[in-house]
């Protein structure tokens, strides 16, 4: 009898009941010749998040819903977390299937996702980790943009993170062998794990498009509040890894920085916010990295002067504000 491979999907949760059900649905209504092993670990929310939970696992345990792969097994927890890499690390200890991956509750993946991911790694089994290519929607849901991705190139990964974490795939054994999510880490424990993977075997860019991913006020990756934080550790993890602090990480810590730190007033002066980010970023590049890296240099184009004017948003989603 043929073996359908077991996709398990951990979905960490914490008051997004706003958009909660379009990311289980997303899940729950994938088709093909797989089956999901389906985990929401929900934090102990306070809004409407349990019982929307509850709703799809009435649905499944009905039959009420129209199951269109091999199968579905739908279990979840509330309970007070240690914060999202605790989450996700206590839904794949629970996870059964071979291929594991992570959607976080306000993210969605696109029809024909999994089955593209489990055809992938079936027909190259070196392949240790596997991403495509994601959309940026916004809080309504309106495609704003397309996250930059790109062919693997561990080296890459120094300058920025080009692999987008919802339209990512890995195999259960590698995960297993890198030990796991750092759970010290609260933003960038996607980009550490990409890092501890591509160094252990092949990465592989399939150039589709598999998830949506949503960007929105209280989203870490932009809100103001928690921006230089998730700068900082991302920098810190590169120079860690890499030995070397990129040009590109220490700008965008020190944008953040000045950002949060100059008079709302005068951060409305771009002109005076760029002189001091770049400053900024000149002095403390010299100091983490003991002076000029030539690699830097190539940074240093029309291109890359240009996007000093830019917001984040912007620059992330390649759209004029």
């Amino acid at each position: 009898m043929k073996q359908f491979p077991i996709v398990s999907i951990v979905t960490p949760s914490f008051n997004q009941g706003k958009f909660l059900a379009q990311t289980i649905e997303s899940v729950i209504s994938q088709s093909g010749d797989f089956s999901i092993d389906y985990l929401i670990i929900d934090g102990g929310s306070t809004d409407n998040a349990v019982d929307i939970i509850r709703q799809y696992e009435e649905l499944l345990n009905q039959g009420a819903w129209p199951v269109a792969c091999r199968g579905i097994t739908y279990r979840w927890l509330s309970e007070k977390d240690r914060g999202q890499s605790d989450a996700l690390m206590k839904g794949f200890r629970m996870a059964k299937g071979e291929i594991l991956a992570w959607l976080n509750s306000d993210d969605l993946y696109l029809p024909g996702t999994l089955q593209a991911a489990t055809l992938f790694f079936h027909d190259h089994p070196e392949t240790g980790l596997l991403y495509g290519d994601a959309h940026y929607c916004d809080t309504e849901g309106a495609v704003i943009g397309r996250y930059r991705t790109e062919p693997f190139d561990f080296d890459r990964l120094a300058w920025f993170n080009f692999i987008c974490q919802p339209s990512t795939f890995f195999r259960r054994d590698i995960f297993t062998q890198v030990g796991g999510l750092d759970e010290t880490l609260r933003f960038a424990m996607d980009f550490d794990l990409w890092l501890r993977i591509g160094r252990r075997c092949p990465c592989s860019y399939l150039p589709r498009v598999l998830s949506i991913y949503r960007l929105h006020p209280d989203s870490k990756t932009v809100s103001d509040e928690t921006l230089f934080a998730n700068c900082e550790e991302a920098l810190n993890l590169t120079l860690k890894q890499f030995g070397w602090a990129p040009l590109t990480r220490v700008y965008n810590s020190c944008d953040a920085l000045c950002r949060s730190r100059v008079p709302a007033f005068l951060a409305e002066t771009k002109p005076l916010l760029v002189t001091a980010t770049v400053i900024c970023t000149l002095l403390r590049s010299l100091w983490l990295n003991r002076g000029i890296r030539k690699n830097d240099l190539a940074l240093l184009n029309r291109e890359n002067f240009r996007k000093l004017f830019k917001n984040r948003m912007e620059i992330m989603t390649g759209r004029q504000e």
